[in-house]
C-alpha cells in the first residue's frame, strides 16, 4: 500500500489525463454545445443521454443518476479503484513518475517505476503464452479447451495461453526484452532454485489474471500432464501487483456489466467464468486460489454500488433493490462449506445475497457443455436467498422425522436466523424455519430470540442499518441534482428553474465556474457575501470566495480553478459545484460565448444593485428630512450613487 502521493503529482495527472479521452473509452461522446460533450451514462440505464463532460474544466456529471466528479473519480467509479490506485493507473497512461510523501503512511514495497516494469513483464509474458498455444507442443492444451467446448476465438477473448515444458523458455524471452533477474523474480514469473532462476509455469495451460483496468497482474496455470507433480492449479505468488485476497478473475470483462446491472456472480474457477460469460452471464468472476473474503467483499461492494442500508430487498419480478451478490457452489460438502463462509461475509453486504446450486452438482462449465448456454442462465435466474440455502443446508444434517432431530436442528438453525442482519427479515425466516421443521411458530421464534441474546445482540451500527440509516456508509463526494424544490441532503432547498431570480443566480455560478477568464475579476470578487439569495447558491459562492475568487482564477487553468473550489466544499456543496461546472449553457455559438458570459454577470450585478436601490429608497422613506437631516442626506446620496451605477451597467450592456 502506498503512502500519500505528492499533491503536485496528483494535480499533474489530473491536468495531463484528458478527461474526454478517458471517458470516451467507456462512453460514446458527442458534441453538446460549446465546450460540452454528452453520452449515455455508464452507471445507469437510460435511453436519452444525460451524462455530460466538459473537458475545459475537467469535470463530468450525469443529470440522471447524479454521479459526477473529475477524471480521477471517473476511473475510481468505472474500474472500482481507490483514489491512489486510480492516480497510479492514470499516471502510467500519461507517463508521469509519481512521488510519495515521506512519513505519510505505509510505504510502497517497490522502488519508484517498478510497477510499470512488472506490468510490462506480465504483458509480454501473456503475449508469449498466447503465441505458444498455437505450437505443436500445446496440443494437450488445445484439446483441454476443445473438450470443454471452447474454441480458438474463446481462447483469444480470454487471452488463454500455454507455458512450454522447458525450464527457461519464458526466462530467455524476457531477458531478451531487457528484464533483469531482480525484475523477473519480483514479477513472480520465475522461481528460485539452487542453480538459479527458472520458469515458474511449465507445461501448463495459462489464464492471464487482470485487474479492473485490464492490466495483467498475474497468471493461473492448469496441469495438463500426468508427470507434472505440482498442484492441479498453480497461480502467481504474492507480488507487488498480485494479491490473491484482492483479485477476482474476469473482473476486467465483467466490471461494466456489474456496475450497470448491479449484480456480481461469483463462480469457482477460470473455466466457469468463461462458460458463464459465453452463456450471457457477463457479471461472472472467480476468486484465484482463495476463498471469497473480506477484501473481495469491499471490492464487490464498490463495483455493485452497494452503499444503501435500504438495499437487498428481493422484488416480485425476480430482481433485487440495492444489487445482488450471487454465489454459485458445487452441491457437495465443499460447496456447502463455501456457502457457510459466504453467509459469514454476507453481513458486510447491503445487497441481497443469493446462492445458485445446480441440483445434479454440475458447475457452469459442465452445465454449458451438457445442456447449453440457456442452462447456465437458468442456474443464475433460479438462485435462492443465501439465508434460505444456509438454513436448509443446516437442517439437512438432522433427522427431522424424530423429535430429538427436530430439536437439535432448531438449536443449530436458530443462531443462523438470529444472525440475519435485517431485523425485519428475522421473524419471517423464523416462521419459515417453523414450517420446515414442522414445529410451533412461537417456540421457534423464542429460540431465535434466545440465540440472538446469546450472540450478544446487535451492535448499535447494525441497529442503525436496520432502521435504514446507514452508519459508516461510504459517501460519494460528488452527489448530484435533485428534483426541483427537493432538499439536497444538508438542508439546501434546491430552487425551481421557474424562479427567474434563482435561475439567474444559477447561470451566474455556471459562467463563473466554466469561463472565469471571460469575466473581470472585480465584477465577482466585489460581490458581498449575501449577493446570492438561494442558500444552495450562496454556499457555492462562499466556496468560490474561499478559493480566492476570480483574482486567483486569473492565475490558474480552468480545470485547476474548479479543483481549488472543490477543496473548499463540504460533500453537498461539492455536488453542486460539480453539477454547475458541467451544466450545458443555452448559448451554443462559439463566437457568442463571451457576450453570453458578460451578459449573465452584468444582469446579476444589476439585480444586486436594484435590490440595494430598493432598500435605499425604503430607508429614505423612513427618515425625517428635518429631524434626521444628516442621515437623510447621506441616504439620498447613496441612492443617487446606486442609480448611477445601474445606469452605467445598462449603458455598457447597450454598447456591447
Amino acid at each position: 500500500m502506498a503512502g500519500l502521493i505528492k499533491r503536485e503529482d496528483v494535480d499533474a495527472v489530473r491536468d495531463k489525463a484528458r478527461i474526454e479521452e478517458i471517458v470516451g473509452e467507456q462512453v460514446t461522446l458527442r458534441p453538446a454545445g460549446v465546450g460540452s460533450m454528452k453520452g449515455l451514462c455508464p452507471f445507469h440505464d437510460e435511453r436519452s443521454p444525460s451524462f455530460h463532460v466538459r473537458p475545459q474544466v475537467g469535470r463530468w456529471h450525469c443529470f440522471g443518476c447524479n454521479e459526477g466528479g473529475d477524471v480521477i473519480s471517473f476511473v475510481q467509479k468505472i474500474d472500482g479503484l481507490g483514489f491512489s490506485e486510480a492516480v497510479e493507473y492514470l499516471a502510467g497512461r500519461v507517463g508521469i513518475q509519481l512521488r510519495y510523501e515521506e512519513g505519510s503512511g505505509p510505504r510502497r514495497t517497490e522502488e519508484p517505476g517498478k510497477r510499470q516494469r512488472l506490468l510490462e513483464a506480465n504483458r509480454i509474458a501473456g503475449a508469449f503464452f498466447a503465441e505458444q498455444l498455437l505450437s505443436p507442443e500445446a496440443a494437450a492444451g488445445r484439446a483441454f479447451l476443445a473438450e470443454r467446448s471452447f474454441d480458438r476465438n474463446d481462447a483469444l477473448h480470454f487471452g488463454i495461453g500455454y507455458a512450454p515444458k522447458g525450464w527457461d523458455g519464458l526466462l530467455k524471452h524476457l531477458r531478451g526484452k531487457g528484464f533483469t533477474e531482480a525484475e523477473l523474480t519480483a514479477s513472480g514469473l520465475v522461481s528460485q532454485g539452487n542453480r538459479g532462476i527458472y520458469d515458474r509455469f511449465r507445461g501448463r495451460l495459462i489464464w492471464p489474471i487482470r485487474d479492473v483496468t485490464g492490466e495483467t497482474i498475474g497468471f493461473g496455470a492448469r496441469k495438463l500432464y500426468d508427470e507434472d507433480q505440482g498442484p492441479k492449479y498453480l497461480n502467481t505468488p504474492e507480488t507487488a501487483l498480485y494479491k490473491k485476497s484482492q483479485v477476482l478473475y474476469g473482473i476486467d470483462l465483467a466490471k461494466r456489466d456489474i456496475a450497470k446491472n448491479k449484480q456480481i456472480v461469483v463462480v469457482e474457477g477460470y473455466t466457469d467464468v468463461m462458460a458463464a460469460h459465453l452463456s450471457g452471464v457477463t457479471t461472472a468472476v472467480a476468486t484465484c486460489g482463495t476463498a471469497f473474503g473480506s477484501d473481495h467483499v469491499r471490492f464487490a461492494r464498490r463495483l455493485v454500488g452497494d452503499t444503501s442500508a435500504g438495499g437487498g430487498v428481493q422484488l416480485a419480478g425476480g430482481g433485487s433493490s440495492g444489487g445482488e451478490i450471487i454465489f454459485t457452489f458445487d452441491g457437495d460438502a465443499a460447496g456447502q462449506k463455501a456457502a457457510m463462509r459466504a453467509f459469514g461475509e454476507d453481513q458486510k453486504f447491503y445487497a441481497q445475497t443469493f446462492v445458485a446450486v445446480e441440483p445434479s452438482g454440475m458447475d457452469p462449465c459442465d452445465l454449458r457443455q451438457a445442456r447449453g448456454p440457456q442452462a447456465v442462465q437458468a442456474l443464475v435466474e433460479g438462485r435462492q436467498p443465501l439465508f434460505e440455502f444456509v438454513i436448509k443446508t443446516t437442517l439437512a444434517t438432522y433427522d427431522l422425522d424424530t423429535a430429538e432431530g427436530r430439536v437439535a436442528a432448531l438449536r443449530a438453525a436458530a443462531p443462523v436466523v438470529a444472525g440475519i442482519r435485517d431485523t425485519a427479515l428475522r421473524p419471517e425466516y423464523a416462521r419459515m424455519l417453523a414450517g420446515w421443521l414442522g414445529m410451533d411458530g412461537e417456540s421457534v421464534l423464542r429460540a431465535v430470540q434466545s440465540a440472538g441474546r446469546g450472540q450478544g445482540g446487535q451492535s448499535s451500527q447494525q441497529r442503525g442499518n436496520d432502521r435504514g440509516r446507514p452508519s459508516g456508509t461510504e459517501q460519494s463526494g460528488d452527489g448530484g441534482s435533485r428534483l426541483p424544490g427537493a432538499d439536497t441532503g444538508d438542508g439546501f432547498q434546491r430552487p425551481s428553474q421557474s424562479d427567474p431570480i434563482a435561475r439567474l443566480e444559477r447561470q451566474t455560478l455556471e459562467v463563473i465556474l466554466q469561463y472565469p477568464h471571460h469575466i473581470p475579476a472585480a465584477a465577482v470578487d466585489d460581490l458581498p457575501g449575501d449577493a446570492f439569495t438561494v442558500p444552495a447558491w450562496r454556499a457555492v459562492h462562499e466556496a468560490i470566495r474561499a478559493a480566492g475568487g476570480l483574482a486567483t482564477a486569473a492565475q490558474r487553468q480552468d480545470s485547476e480553478w474548479v479543483g481549488l473550489i472543490t477543496e473548499e466544499c463540504s460533500p453537498p456543496v461539492l455536488a453542486l459545484v460539480n453539477e454547475l461546472s458541467v451544466a450545458p449553457l443555452p448559448e451554443d455559438r462559439p463566437g457568442a460565448i463571451d457576450d453570453y458570459v458578460q451578459g449573465v454577470v452584468r444582469a446579476f450585478v444589476e439585480l444586486g444593485i436594484t435590490r440595494k436601490i430598493g432598500n435605499a429608497r425604503s430607508r429614505l422613506q423612513r427618515l425625517d428630512p428635518v429631524a434626521e437631516a444628516e442621515a437623510y442626506n447621506q441616504a439620498f446620496t447613496d441612492l443617487l450613487t446606486l442609480e448611477q451605477q445601474r445606469r452605467e451597467i445598462r449603458e455598457q450592456g447597450a454598447r456591447d
